[in-house]
């Protein structure tokens, strides 16, 4: 079996896949996101305001740059449970080398490290063979622990002349969205490219869908998953930078368990916990139905303890109909 052959057999969208699952999994979340936008449009009076869009998706550019580094793993076959860890890691050693360089280096810097961070998670999961979800849990408890080591717990804090700059990504760009909203919407639509439309791409689906298979066929599948582990710690080195930026500082317990949301976002999105499914885009919608629900909960001055059920139901909700719908293109 060649590779073309192979990538075409894995994508989404191929023959042996119903009509009617196929739009239930691309479109059915959409649909979700369009209910609770009307709903909420006509039960608040200021959730259509340009206030509250603007800050919306602010609040979805994190979950969301996260949420596109855990499709591209789980599409992949795999788990990253470092994505906060490395979010936090990323984003000290970016104030750091700030303050002994420059913010620009600094945040550049802290990219860098979060690639760095992604290929040695890749590395220790291809290399040991353990399965995905505990090599990168115990990989993120060793960079959460290198996060208290380098800070000695403290917040770090850019130089005094510098902190308005680093606080760039706060600040109104196109159409008044801020910069790291417009960050945001760059990353994952590059990201979506190459998902879709892409070698590594086809390739990233079949490793998901068949590993041994791919492997046989030709494909380097430790290759893969190494590369999708660094994807997914640039994206959480960009989320790093985003909440450093906001708050104006880094410290240890950044983001503490928001690799767990993330995966959730993905899920929603229609993301396949098996692997070999699942799209960006939809990874995005999923992210912003989460943020949807969480600024629904605000607007409408409902207890946020509830919100925790209504998203916990719609995971199961959504695992359900992913196998429900494996089990109709079968």
């Amino acid at each position: 079996m060649s590779v073309d052959t192979l990538v075409k057999t894995a994508a989404p969208g191929s023959g042996n896949m119903s009509r009617l699952a196929f739009r239930m999994r691309d479109y059915g979340i959409v649909a979700a996101l369009v209910i609770i936008v009307i709903a909420l449009s006509l039960s608040t009076d200021t959730f259509l305001t340009t206030g509250n869009l603007v800050n919306l998706l602010d609040q979805t550019a994190v979950i969301g740059l996260l949420a596109a580094g855990a499709t591209i793993c789980i599409i992949s076959g795999v788990f990253d449970l470092t994505a906060s860890a490395t979010l936090a890691l990323s984003a000290i050693i970016g104030v750091q080398v700030g303050r002994a360089t420059d913010v620009y280096v600094g945040m550049l810097a802290a990219v860098v490290v979060g690639a760095l961070l992604g290929f040695v998670t890749g590395t220790v999961v291809v290399r040991s063979g353990v399965n995905s979800f505990v090599g990168t849990l115990a990989t993120s408890m060793v960079y959460r622990g290198l996060a208290v080591v380098v800070t000695a717990g403290a917040i770090v804090y850019p130089m005094t002349d510098a902190a308005e700059t680093f606080g760039m990504l706060t600040w109104p760009s196109l159409f008044g969205l801020t910069s790291a909203t417009i960050m945001f919407v760059v990353v994952v639509a590059i990201l979506a490219v190459v998902v879709a439309r892409t070698t590594f791409g086809r390739r990233l689906y079949a490793v998901g869908g068949n590993a041994e298979a791919a492997r046989l066929s030709g494909i380097r599948v430790g290759s893969i998953h190494v590369t999708a582990f660094m994807i997914s710690g640039v994206c959480s080195a960009l989320a790093g930078l985003i909440l450093a930026s906001r708050a104006g500082s880094a410290q240890s317990s950044m983001a503490t368990g928001t690799e767990l949301t993330a995966i959730a976002a993905a899920v929603v999105g229609g993301t396949s916990i098996l692997g070999g499914e699942g799209a960006i885009w939809r990874a995005i919608v999923g992210a912003l139905l989460l943020t949807l629900i969480g600024n629904g909960f605000n607007l409408l001055g409902w207890d946020t303890i509830y919100q925790q059920v209504l998203q916990g139901l719609l995971i199961l909700f959504a695992v359900t109909m992913d196998r429900w719908l494996r089990k109709r293109t079968r």
